[in-house]
């Protein structure tokens, strides 16, 4: 019987496969200063479900990984207590933003907005990478603020849309609970030169192990997609199925 993927056992063995190959994991904010080593940027965008995000930073900790997790504004994923949590096991926390959405593709509004929410954010942490949410249901691109506006004037350093060199550093999401999604995902997606698919976790994993995985490369986890119980991995499936078929459609209109 072939064993369910994005479980949280599973991703235990990718991170302690790549520990084994002796891949430098990072947060986001160090990437600038390590831009020419075997290096995994692990990021991880908390949609929802907050407390299934404070999981995942357990674990890294447990293996002495930090990473860097972006949280949205909205209520279910901005949690006070929970962010508190994820600092003091010293990942970086960013935001993860969305205010040219929220203010109906008004700039001058989403830029006020943006300022406000920030300053949320830094009464908990310093700031110092931010990263678009991409708004699937909105036909604003909140990446488009940065066109009138400058993310480094309020201090910012980095945002991976922006500041990722795309040639070197392999990007791959788990948008759409799957690692080959490029079809059903709006915005999460970059151009490069990379022709690397992979179709699971296990893929990954055997190609590390095979040593033909990218020796520089940005994970994208959804932790909300993460879990062991059954019942929580299988309406996560389903859901995730049906936003698939959404999310396609869209995808079709817009190109």
């Amino acid at each position: 019987m072939m064993s369910r993927d994005f479980t949280l056992e599973i991703l235990k063995e990718l991170l302690h496969e790549l520990k084994r190959k002796e891949y430098k994991i990072i947060p986001f904010k160090d990437y600038l200063n390590n831009k020419n080593e075997k290096i995994i940027i692990l990021r991880h965008d908390v949609d929802k479900l907050p407390l299934r995000s404070l999981m995942f930073a357990e674990i890294e900790k447990t293996l002495d990984i930090i990473g860097t997790y972006y949280f949205r504004i909205v209520k279910e994923s901005f949690n006070t207590d929970i962010l508190k949590k994820i600092v003091s096991m010293g990942h970086e926390i960013g935001y993860h933003y969305e205010d040219l959405a929220l203010a109906n593709g008004n700039y001058e509004k989403a830029f006020e907005l943006y300022k406000k929410h920030l300053t949320e954010f830094e009464k908990i942490s310093k700031v110092k990478t931010i990263c678009m949410h991409g708004s699937p249901l909105s036909k604003w691109d909140n990446r488009k603020l940065w066109e009138k506006y400058s993310y480094k004037d309020s201090g910012i350093v980095a945002e991976p849309y922006f500041d990722l060199d795309k040639e070197k550093v392999f990007y791959i999401t788990d948008t759409g609970r799957r690692w080959d999604g490029s079809k059903v995902s709006i915005r999460d997606k970059v151009n490069s030169s990379f022709s690397n698919v992979y179709k699971s976790t296990r893929d990954i994993i055997e190609s590390i192990k095979e040593n033909t995985f990218p020796e520089q490369v940005m994970f994208t986890f959804h932790p909300q997609r993460w879990s062991d119980g059954i019942i929580d991995w299988s309406s996560e499936m389903i859901k995730q199925k049906s936003k698939n078929i959404i999310k396609k459609v869209i995808v079709k209109r817009i190109k």
